[in-house]
């Protein structure tokens, strides 16, 4: 198995003095980031989705190992709470394509309003390419229900795994041959942190899940401070004294383990 760790995102002007340093500008955040990193969560495609260009410029300045998640339009999953997903799939799949082999998972995450809806769900999904990798993060309980683990299982989607308040919000279901973990919020101080008991068990739960073979990928969307980036160190870190095979992290960052 390997695990990739990354931030949602990495354009936070409190991350200067953090992860980048005080004398490197803004333009070359990307580079120094993919320095210690080999990937990231596309957080802000969601307000609005990049253009083609824009995606194959990011997809140049970057290493080759690197991976780039891409988080939905909410034009798709906000606007049109994913009825009418021809259009809209297509673009957001065109545009990305721009990223070309650097082109990791595509993250649905669903309005918490959006209650379950097992056919539409499907319907979605069915537009997407064959090859690509989904993850569905639905944020209402009225999901966690037989039809809709078996949509996901048939279509190769994976359920997203998020935690909030370092408690998952959602079920462990394996619906894939690969996973996807979002950390929204820990409950270690400074908030938003995650401390080091609620990390080793998110790593017991990959580990115990997928095998040799198997891709997941594990974005902190807790960015406050430049708590992401330290918390993604220490659970690269920490998953590494495991026995996992992990992504390239920032060890100096990971102090606190």
């Amino acid at each position: 198995m390997t695990l990739h760790v990354g931030t949602s995102g990495w354009q936070y002007k409190d991350w200067r003095g953090v992860l980048y340093p005080a004398d490197v500008p803004v333009r070359r955040w990307l580079e120094e980031y993919a320095e210690r990193f080999a990937t990231v969560e596309i957080n802000n495609a969601f307000y609005r989705l990049p253009s083609r260009e824009t995606f194959a410029s990011w997809a140049g300045r970057v290493p080759s190992d690197f991976v780039v998640a891409v988080k939905a339009s909410r034009y798709l999953t906000h606007i049109k709470r994913l009825r009418d997903p021809e259009e809209p799939v297509h673009r957001l799949m065109t545009h990305a394509a721009g990223l070309g082999a650097r082109l990791g998972p595509i993250l649905l995450q669903l309005p918490p309003t959006l209650r379950a809806d097992a056919g539409l769900l499907d319907a979605c999904l069915s537009c997407f390419p064959s090859d690509a990798r989904v993850a569905v993060e639905p944020r209402d309980a009225s999901w966690w229900t037989p039809a809709v683990r078996k949509v996901l299982e048939a279509r190769g989607a994976a359920l997203c795994w998020a935690d909030v308040r370092a408690r998952p919000s959602t079920p462990l279901w394996r619906t894939a041959d690969w996973g996807y973990v979002r950390f929204h919020e820990g409950r270690a101080q400074p908030w938003p942190r995650y401390g080091q008991h609620a990390l080793e068990t998110w790593v017991d739960r990959v580990a115990t899940t997928w095998q040799d073979g198997n891709d997941v990928y594990a974005y902190f969307n807790n960015d406050l401070g430049g708590a992401a980036v330290g918390d993604a160190a220490l659970f690269g870190r920490t998953a590494e004294r495991a026995d996992l095979t992990v992504t390239r992290t920032p060890r100096a960052l990971a102090a606190r383990g």
